[in-house]
């Protein structure tokens, strides 16, 4: 294989050599633990609090309002069932979306079992939310707003100042799965009235297994995980030192020149949409054509298999992702383009081209040149395209 072109940015990217570098003291020479009292246990304490302070600043937030954590799931998990179980004698109405990373809507199923209750809203065809909806939907009982700031497949941005906004005039804490967003779009979280929000490193060249949940002060929730006192008693478990020093570096390098990144990617993205969309033809968009990430590409192929298509891809050395999920033998069509209008048909041939800082116009031209060709020939082994071409 000639070359590897990797545009699967929206499920992991690689770790800066920047972030690697003030990663790697905290393996081998200043290993000592938090939570200890001796000076080889301080320089991991101060190197956390640094860390903390750094995440905290890219969002508008107090250091003292960020809490680390294995992660996004982990973070989505903490936020929904910590504030369900806490307020619970309060309500138990929860709002989310029908389009939430998986790491919500399993929460909330999981909640419903507990005897929650949960309202998932509709989507328009770009993916948006209906704020009428979202008002409607609110109860005396309602307790929780959990809705995602951008959509991990079709990249939809959604209007979460006027979410927060309704919350606050509500009285009802709102929380935001900002795993996409963060790192790409600038986020204030007290001009948004954002109560909690998640991220996760990975997501912006930090390293994998480490995030965090945001949680504005005077917010309370329950613990998910019981044990030591480690971040002030709400979060037990010895810290992830390397990857908090690596998550706090990674998040400071994304928002430095954040303005002039998103410029390119945008430019970038649209290129590409437009070239796919001039040269293959039965295609439709994913998502909102503007109001969504910089790096964001989704598009459905008519008439061809999503796997298929991303496998062909792989062989000419082209990393993508799909919208359909292999599960015990049987293709489920995304749950994300089911609820904006697709058919299971449609759905199934869906292609998300996610970039990243480190793509090129040159590797955009080589993937729709490839693309044309892949899509093409998988479309002359499909019976229903060989009737359209007929009949046209």
């Amino acid at each position: 294989m000639s070359r590897y072109i990797y545009m699967d940015n929206a499920a992991t990217t690689s770790v800066k050599e920047e972030v690697l570098k003030e990663m790697l003291p905290y393996f081998s020479e200043k290993y000592g633990n938090p939570s200890s009292v001796y000076s080889l246990a301080s320089t991991s304490k101060v190197a956390v609090e640094k860390a903390r302070e750094q995440v905290a600043n890219a969002i508008g937030a107090d250091k003292k309002e960020i809490y680390f954590t294995a992660g996004g799931s982990e973070s989505d998990n903490w936020a929904i069932k910590g504030c369900a179980y806490f307020n619970r004698k309060k309500g138990n109405h929860i709002i989310t979306t029908k389009i939430e990373h998986h790491a919500v809507l399993h929460t909330c199923e999981y909640l419903e079992k507990q005897g929650f209750e949960i309202t998932y809203l509709n989507v328009d065809k770009d993916g948006i939310v209906d704020l009428d909806e979202l008002k409607s939907s609110i109860k005396d009982e309602t307790i929780l707003i959990s809705i995602m700031f951008a959509n991990n497949e079709i990249g939809t941005i959604q209007p979460i100042k006027e979410v927060g906004k309704i919350a606050k005039e509500r009285g009802i804490l709102f929380h935001t799965d900002a795993v996409q967003a963060i790192g790409n779009i600038k986020i204030d979280v007290n001009e948004l009235n954002i109560d909690m929000l998640s991220m996760s490193a990975h997501k912006f060249h930090g390293p994998k297994g480490i995030g965090a949940l945001y949680i504005r002060q005077g917010v309370r929730i329950d613990s998910l995980i019981a044990g030591g006192g480690q971040e002030k008693g709400k979060r037990a478990g010895t810290e992830n030192v390397p990857g908090i020093v690596g998550m706090g570096k990674a998040i400071e390098l994304a928002y430095e020149n954040l303005e002039e990144h998103n410029e390119k990617l945008v430019k970038m993205r649209d290129s590409l949409i437009e070239k796919i969309e001039n040269n293959i033809d039965h295609v439709r968009l994913n998502g909102h054509r503007t109001q969504r990430l910089p790096g964001n590409v989704n598009f459905s192929f008519e008439f061809i298999e999503g796997e298929s298509l991303l496998l062909s891809l792989d062989m000419v050395g082209i990393a993508g992702s799909s919208g359909s999920a292999c599960t015990s033998g049987a293709l489920d069509p995304s749950h994300v383009l089911m609820a904006i209008g697709l058919s299971h048909e449609i759905a199934h041939g869906s292609l998300r081209l996610s970039l990243g800082e480190f793509n090129s116009e040159d590797e955009i031209d080589y993937v729709v040149e490839n693309l044309k060709v892949i899509v093409d020939r998988l479309r002359k082994m499909s019976p229903l395209y060989d009737r359209v071409k007929g009949e046209n």
